[in-house]
């Protein structure tokens, strides 16, 4: 950091100084709402990194939450495009969904009841919705409506639960529930994993939603470190990143794989053909029509 203060912003201090003390102030108000009027000042006001190395890391922390809440408000937007253009849910298992809906919106009540920054913890609230659409289209394009009925039901009774009603579920009760988010976060993993195992492929599921999983855990470790206390929280982070390591190492190994059923519905489809063509007496892959009949 001394080399980068000396190095980089010292030089560079005459020109920066004035942007960065003549902010306007929507931005300075924002930026000291996130940091702290002390922090905003040293690294702005002063452009130093090295006086209170914590606010360096504060501002890195802010600067990833904000990122990870951007990027999750569309993180499963192409998943849910490739459902509705495909109207098939192969490669996705409904029940991990519902395992990471479980632990989605138990982490966002726990989170919102421990008073803790919105920016450690804003992108459960934006995946959960997104969760839930890809879990009631994952019922409707395998015919289950009744169960998609029943599913949104369950949600809403749970979010009045835990989020609306002051009585239901108590301190105690709710940090137990936190406890098993953590387990419900892994376990959600496990069936699609299997799922992609199993089919060779992995069919419908989004590389672009693996991927940023992948960072975002790892991201949210780091921002846990710097401004949430809370170790039950931590572990469920570090343990969504090893297995959202595993899927993203599966989307790699079977990128050229389209899984079995992808590979029975052409191996149908190439046999079809064949049997139309012996039946009529027509060649398909000529497309002229031949004669059985002996000349005499």
């Amino acid at each position: 950091m001394e080399q980068i203060q000396s190095l980089v912003l010292k030089p560079l201090k005459p020109y920066l100084l004035p942007i960065s003390n003549n902010l306007p102030k929507p931005i300075s108000d924002a930026l000291t709402s996130l940091i702290g009027r002390t922090c905003y000042d040293v690294l702005f006001h002063q452009l130093d990194i090295t006086t209170r190395p914590e606010c360096l890391s504060l501002a890195i922390s802010k600067a990833l939450g904000i990122v990870i809440i951007t990027t999750a408000s569309i993180v499963k937007v192409p998943q849910i495009l490739k459902l509705v253009q495909s109207q098939s849910a192969a490669g996705l298992s409904f029940t991990s969904y519902l395992l990471e809906t479980a632990s989605f919106l138990i982490t966002l009540a726990y989170n919102v009841r421990s008073g803790w920054p919105f920016s450690t913890y804003g992108e459960t609230a934006l995946i959960l919705v997104q969760d839930v659409v890809i879990a009631v289209l994952v019922l409707r394009f395998t015919r289950r409506d009744g169960a998609a009925a029943t599913f949104i039901a369950g949600v809403a009774a749970a979010i009045y639960m835990l989020l609306v009603s002051d009585t239901l579920v108590d301190e105690n009760l709710m940090n137990y529930l936190q406890a098993g988010a953590g387990v419900l976060s892994v376990a959600s993993k496990l069936p699609q994993i299997l799922t992609v195992y199993r089919q060779g492929g992995t069919g419908q599921l989004s590389a672009f939603a693996v991927f940023n999983y992948l960072a975002g855990s790892l991201s949210r470790i780091f921002t846990t470190l710097q401004e949430v206390d809370d170790k039950l929280i931590l572990y469920g982070f570090v343990a969504g990143f090893v297995l959202n390591a595993v899927l993203a190492g599966q989307m790699v190994y079977y990128w050229n794989e389209k899984g079995t059923t992808a590979r029975h519905g052409e191996e149908v489809s190439e046999k079809v053909p064949q049997a139309v063509g012996q039946g009529t007496g027509v060649d398909v892959k000529k497309g002229v029509a031949s004669s059985t009949r002996r000349r005499g």
